[in-house]
């Protein structure tokens, strides 16, 4: 079978003259596609140097935006996605592709307690995955890691499920589990980044908490509505008690609140039933 490994670089030279050559090295029959997302360097010439396909995008448009680009450039059946900066290793692929010939659909390299870049960034990431676990009901070890093989057709499903941005790898993982792949975790350690990475602090920290609020929309919306409906109902019921020992009458607020609980509700059936429309399958 073969296998592509799709490699999404911006400004990334340095770290593809230390993989690509490893990469190849260990897998001289795969497919390797490098989509240079929009660099400003000499990533595009390095790769074609090093014998990778190059995809090159005159404007930048995000990591997940160069995944789904080389996802449907793909002519393997399998398919391994990575990044260029040297977090990943090219020794283990084999890893993940083991896993993979087992009968897994998706098998991630989940990134051990030394491979976090900062205390903040472990501590989201160990956020992420207990939200996720909680939400599927499976244990998520590593929700936002974007190493990671897949069978390319099934991939393929959910490419307009992705967004442009990082978070390609968290819509990914709860896609499969929102529609009963199976999918492993397989430990690695990530070496320190090549270069300087491209994630900001204030601004990445924002979009990944709106990040967390699409986790529980993509995969079970009622279990995102339905507590905030239950916060409004016992509001609007504690209020209606209070009123009612105190001044003998219900009040327009004790409406108002327990009227929010049934509209929220309400919205997270109708959310719901969108979000199993969206991973409905042809016969």
């Amino acid at each position: 079978m073969l296998l592509t490994i799709v490699i999404p670089a911006k400004n990334e030279s340095a770290g593809l003259g230390h993989i690509l050559p490893k990469i190849r090295t260990l897998h001289p029959d795969a497919e390797i596609i490098v989509v240079d997302d929009g660099s400003t360097d000499d990533t595009a010439q390095v790769a074609r140097k090093l014998g990778a396909k190059v995809i090159s995008k005159p404007l930048s448009q995000g990591n997940g935006a160069a995944i789904k680009t080389g996802a449907r450039a793909a002519l393997g059946s399998r398919l391994v996605c990575m990044d260029a900066d040297g977090q990943h290793k090219p020794e283990d692929i084999e890893t993940l592709l083991v896993q993979l010939d087992q009968g897994r659909d998706m098998v991630v390299g989940s990134r051990d307690q030394g491979s976090q870049a900062s205390w903040y960034r472990g501590l989201a990431n160990r956020f992420y995955n207990r939200f996720a676990t909680w939400m599927t009901g499976q244990p998520v070890k590593d929700l936002t890691s974007g190493f990671r093989a897949s069978n390319t057709e099934k991939f393929r499903e959910f490419l307009y499920l992705l967004p442009n941005g990082f978070s390609y790898p968290t819509t990914s993982t709860m896609a499969f589990f929102r529609s009963g792949y199976s999918l492993a975790y397989v430990p690695i350690n990530a070496p320190k980044r090549i270069g300087k990475s491209h994630i900001k602090i204030i601004r990445d920290g924002a979009r990944f908490i709106i990040i967390i609020f699409k986790i529980g929309v993509l995969y079970s919306p009622i279990k995102i509505f339905a507590p905030v409906s239950g916060m409004f109902f016992i509001a609007g019921l504690s209020y209606y008690f209070y009123t009612f020992l105190a001044f003998h009458r219900f009040t327009n607020m004790s409406a108002l609140l327990i009227s929010n609980a049934i509209l929220v509700f309400l919205i997270g059936l109708v959310s719901e039933q969108i979000t199993m429309l969206l991973y409905k399958k042809e016969n």
